[in-house]
């Protein structure tokens, strides 16, 4: 036993040191009577052949014994690796479906954010147009761009023989259920030859249902039975979130606009739906320009305030001019009139002043010729008295009896 002990010491030393080995697995003990033991001689011949079988099996066991620990210690350390990749696993999934949720909630706000430029946009095109849209209005375009980016936002693959499908049409089919106004337009859309994809159909649903001033009372009938709507959308998707309310109220606003969107000849199936950024952002120096066009405006404006101010003022002074000029020549009229008047005054006055003295020389005369006319006859009045008296006593004589 010693040599043997010797011999795995000696081969042990060169080679690497290794983990100890402990008893395999598979070993068993048991108890045995001590009559059944060899005797002396007996264990020294053993030994002896013992010695002989293991000087040459030793450094075999001695690497077998290694190669076990070896594999036990690289099964284990296996084990727990895949226990931890297990957990690591589940966390990265965790923080997968975390960072996804985080991404269409970010998505669903930028949707939206891109439908209100899109719509203030399209109605201030409008307004300062003051006619009906067509098709090659390329606001209204745009519109339908973020529209159709909207509704495919959250929507399911749906799974066939032919392939993978993923089109928006199939929601707005639903709004032919829910809504009777809306068959008009399925079936117009279905009855249309050159439309030979869902996406195409979906596109011309839209055109009509804008055309209609229905595009937010369907897309409204549509937000309000969400049960339905979860069989084509993802529980995050923008439809299926506040953020579609939101969508629906801003819609409102597209009810003023008169569209005339012709679909015949449109090619609604190849169109790629691409939002044109160019017409919401500004650089800064173009924003720069804009505020120093804006400055421009303004002066423009108030320049011609002031001159439209300065015409206006020019005809009140010259219609103001041109009445005081007739002012003047009235003026100057009344003043000949008045100077006539006064000398007209004047030669009455002067001629009532003849006529005064001729009549105070007329009364004069008159007066002297009553004064000389009246001597005779108060003399022929004083004889007329003197007379009567006479008369009276004569005939009072002759009245008097003899």
């Amino acid at each position: 036993m010693t040599k043997m002990a010797d011999g795995e010491d000696g081969s042990r030393a060169g080679q690497e040191p290794g983990p100890a080995p402990g008893p395999e697995p598979g070993e068993e003990f048991e108890i045995v009577d001590r009559s059944q033991l060899p005797g002396p001689g007996e264990q020294q011949s053993a030994a002896k052949a013992r010695a002989a079988a293991e000087g040459w099996s030793a450094p075999i066991l001695t690497l077998a014994r290694k190669a076990t620990g070896n594999l036990s210690a690289s099964c284990g350390s296996a084990l727990r690796a895949a226990a931890g990749l297990s957990g690591a696993d589940g966390g990265a999934d965790g923080a997968v479906r975390a960072a996804s949720k985080s991404q269409m909630m970010e998505e669903r706000a930028n949707l939206m954010h891109m439908m209100k430029l899109s719509i203030k946009v399209l109605l201030q095109s409008a307004l300062s147009l003051g006619r009906s849209l067509d098709a090659d209005h390329a606001p209204l375009q745009q519109f339908f761009v973020v529209m159709e980016h909207c509704l495919k936002h959250g929507l399911k693959v749906k799974k066939s023989f032919i392939g993978q499908n993923k089109s928006f049409f199939g929601p707005l089919e639903l709004v032919e259920k829910l809504c009777p106004e809306a068959s008009d337009i399925a079936t117009s859309v279905r009855n249309l030859p050159e439309l030979k994809t869902a996406v195409g159909r979906g596109r011309a649903w839209l055109y009509l249902a804008l055309m209609q001033k229905k595009l937010a009372d369907y897309l409204k009938v549509l937000i309000d039975n969400k049960h339905l709507l979860s069989e084509f959308y993802e529980p995050e998707a923008l439809l299926m979130e506040e953020e579609g309310m939101v969508i629906v109220g801003l819609l409102v606003g597209l009810n003023v606009l008169d569209a005339n969107l012709c679909l015949k000849g449109e090619d609604l199936d190849s169109q790629v739906g691409v939002i044109d950024f160019s017409l919401y952002l500004k650089d800064v120096q173009d924003l720069d320009g804009g505020k120093e066009h804006e400055r421009i405006t303004d002066v423009l404006d108030q320049k011609n305030y002031v001159e439209e101010l300065n015409r206006h003022l020019s005809c009140t002074v010259g219609d103001l001019q041109t009445k005081i000029d007739g002012l003047e020549k009235t003026n100057s009229k009344l003043q000949e009139e008045l100077a006539a008047a006064t000398d007209r005054i004047c030669s009455l006055q002067e001629e009532q002043q003849q006529l005064r003295e001729q009549n105070e020389l007329i009364r004069e005369r008159s007066e002297k010729r009553v004064e000389v006319r009246s001597w005779p006859l108060s003399w022929a009045a004083c004889s007329s008295h003197r007379r009567v008296p006479r008369r009276s006593q004569a005939q009072n004589v002759q009245r008097c009896p003899v």
